[in-house]
């Protein structure tokens, strides 16, 4: 870091690449007391410690102790998901003519950037002082080419703690010819801190319909009514409760691994969803200017993954809330578009508010 920074603000090497470049954490202290921890190495949160009543501090998100576990990890524990956030079917999509192949690294699908994603690079690191608002801008040039998709382009994500226990990121991309973007974050949640599942937190999605997806777990193209289905999150209701029920798309899934289509979605940043651990009062709230919200309940964790405290992460260990556009819409042009082009400006904000006892 080439120049001093704010008192929120500390930074520590945390290793080495294979290739020789270093590697930094940063800790972010937001005006209320939250605490993030961030690398420039797949721009992804390692830590975030909320305070609650009596002083208590807990780590919300699941992550590695070291850079190495990062580095060898396959489910994206925390990280900047890039170019496109989610499934394309069989790595190929066609735009204005011309059909381009992806690397498929999802049996036959590509997903989250391919092989050597956004989660996968070293982003420069700048901080961010301004008015209260403490955090980390990530800058990257993903050039011509990278994974097989069309022209250069040049991502800013900036992740901010501000006042009342918010996490805000603000996505902003440009490109030098069409292409599909799709960024989102990937942090795995347990708002208890625990060895426990998060199979007890309670769940409220604002969406009236989701994309029911096939076997490769790639969106068929309908949209259907949640009513009546376990993907019916209006009211609040345990992760757990219908998750071994027998249905077609739980079964797919292996749980809930499902994009829903949140209502209002041309309303700018609006309520998406809220989770709350009945068993500690902690919740998460998080609004999104996305049209989309992709519910993952941990699934393909496999106690494979030794995280932070030497813990292991065994089956819905932490869910995902990943606000996105729709999988695999570069193939559905039914779907909301996901083609940025020349002059155009990739714009997404996402928030996560942590509160416990209403607080």
């Amino acid at each position: 870091m080439s120049r001093k920074l704010p008192a929120a603000i500390r930074a520590t090497p945390f290793g080495v690449l294979p290739d020789g470049r270093e590697v930094t954490t940063f800790r972010v202290e937001g005006p209320g007391g939250m605490v993030m921890v961030v690398t420039d190495f797949g721009a992804t949160i390692t830590s975030l410690m909320v305070p609650g009543a009596g002083g208590r501090y807990r780590d919300v998100v699941l992550g590695y102790e070291d850079l190495q576990g990062y580095v060898n990890d396959s489910s994206y524990l925390g990280a900047a998901i890039g170019r496109y956030g989610n499934r394309i079917r069989s790595g190929r999509f066609a735009l204005d003519g011309r059909t381009y192949v992806l690397g498929k690294n999802d049996n036959l699908n590509h997903l989250h950037g391919g092989h050597a994603g956004f989660n996968k690079v070293l982003w420069h690191a700048e901080p961010l002082d301004d008015n209260g608002r403490h955090g980390i801008r990530f800058s990257y040039v993903s050039p011509d080419g990278d994974g097989g998709y069309p022209g250069e382009l040049t991502v800013h994500m900036t992740y901010v703690i501000e006042r009342d226990h918010r996490l805000t990121i603000d996505y902003l991309a440009t490109t030098t010819a069409p292409t599909p973007v799709n960024l989102t974050h990937h942090s795995y949640f347990n708002l208890a801190g625990s060895d426990d599942t998060v199979l007890g937190h309670e769940v409220m999605i604002a969406a009236d319909a989701f994309t029911p997806v096939d076997s490769e777990l790639i969106p068929t193209g309908e949209i259907r009514d949640v009513t009546g289905t376990p993907f019916d999150f209006r009211e609040p209701v345990a992760i757990g409760e219908r998750i071994t029920e027998e249905n077609e798309q739980i079964a797919y899934g292996g749980g809930y691994d499902h994009n829903f289509v949140l209502r209002g979605r041309d309303d700018g940043l609006r309520h998406a969803a809220t989770v709350r651990d009945p068993a500690s009062g902690w919740s998460m709230d998080l609004l999104t200017t996305e049209p989309g919200l992709q519910f993952y309940s941990g699934n393909f964790l496999d106690g494979s993954q030794v995280g932070k405290r030497g813990r292991v992460y065994q089956r819905h260990a932490g869910f995902c809330l990943e606000p996105q556009h729709y999988p695999d819409s570069p193939n559905r042009p039914e779907f909301p578009s996901t083609i940025l082009r020349p002059g155009q400006t990739y714009r997404s904000q996402t928030v996560f508010r942590f509160s416990t006892d209403g607080a």
